[in-house]
C-alpha cells in the first residue's frame, strides 16, 4: 500500500531535486545521499530516491568507503534496489576510486613567449597548412587547455573571435594567447595579424579576458606581438 504521506521527487520544489539542484546551484551543493540518488534514478511507490540513498549509507555507516566495499549482491539487498541501480552505484564509486590513485599532471605554466612556442611545437611543426591555435591560462598563467580553433590553406586560415572567446569563457580562462603558424617561414606578421590581434585584443579587455601575446610560429622560431611590444 502506497504511504499517503510520501512525497515523490516530482512534488519537491524544483530547487530541491537533485537533478535539478546540479544544475542550478552546481555539484558541490549536492549532499552523498542526492547524489546516490541521482545514479539510483528512481525509488519505490513508496519512498523517493534520495531516501533510499540514505538508507543505503546509513548501512554502510554515512561512509563512501565503506559503501565502496559493497558488492552488487550486497546492494541489491535492499528494496528498491535492482542489479542495474546496483551496478550504476559500484562503476561510479570505482571512478572515484581510480580518480584518487590517479598522480594529478601539474599544467605547464606560461612564464614568457618561448614557453608558448615549446608547448605548441608538437602540433605545428612541419605543417604544410596554417592553424589557428588558442591556449586558456589560468590567473597565474598555467595552461587550462590548447586548443585548435581553425586549420586553413597554404596562405591563412579563419580565426573567430566568438568561438576563440565562447572556450574562453566555458573553461573560466583568466587570460588567453593566440598562436598561427606561417607554413612559408616568414616570421613577418601580414597587415591580416595585426587587424585581428587588434581586434582580439579589444574583445578581450571588454570581456576582462585579456590577450596577452600572439605568437607567429614557423619551424625555425617565432615572432612574439608581446615581446616586440605591439600587442
Amino acid at each position: 500500500m502506497k504511504n499517503s504521506g510520501y512525497l515523490g521527487i516530482k512534488s519537491w520544489a524544483e530547487e530541491d531535486r537533485p537533478r535539478e539542484k546540479l544544475l542550478l546551484k552546481g555539484k558541490a551543493s549536492l549532499s552523498e545521499a542526492e547524489l546516490i540518488g541521482i545514479l539510483i534514478g528512481s525509488g519505490t511507490s513508496s519512498i523517493s530516491a534520495v531516501d533510499l540513498a540514505k538508507q543505503i549509507l546509513n548501512g554502510s555507516d554515512n561512509n563512501l568507503n565503506e559503501l565502496a566495499r559493497l558488492s552488487v549482491k550486497d546492494l541489491t539487498k535492499y528494496k528498491g534496489i535492482g542489479e542495474a541501480k546496483a551496478i550504476s552505484i559500484v562503476a561510479a564509486l570505482e571512478l572515484g576510486r581510480r580518480r584518487k590513485d590517479t598522480e594529478s599532471i601539474k599544467k605547464p605554466k606560461i612564464t614568457s613567449s618561448s614557453d608558448v612556442y615549446n608547448l605548441v611545437k608538437s602540433d605545428l611543426l612541419d605543417l604544410s597548412h596554417e592553424e589557428f591555435w588558442v591556449l586558456l591560462l589560468t590567473r597565474n598563467n598555467q595552461v587550462i587547455k590548447k586548443q585548435l580553433i581553425s586549420s586553413g590553406g597554404v596562405s591563412g586560415t579563419v580565426a573567430d573571435p566568438k568561438l576563440i572567446f565562447k572556450s574562453a569563457l566555458e573553461e573560466l580562462a583568466s587570460s588567453i594567447i593566440l598562436i598561427h603558424n606561417h607554413p612559408s617561414g616568414n616570421l613577418k606578421p601580414s597587415d591580416q595579424d595585426v587587424k585581428l590581434t587588434k581586434k582580439m585584443v579589444e574583445a578581450g579587455r571588454t570581456l576582462e579576458i585579456p590577450v596577452i601575446d600572439h605568437v607567429i610560429f614557423t619551424n625555425e622560431s617565432y615572432f612574439s606581438f608581446a615581446d616586440e611590444g605591439i600587442l
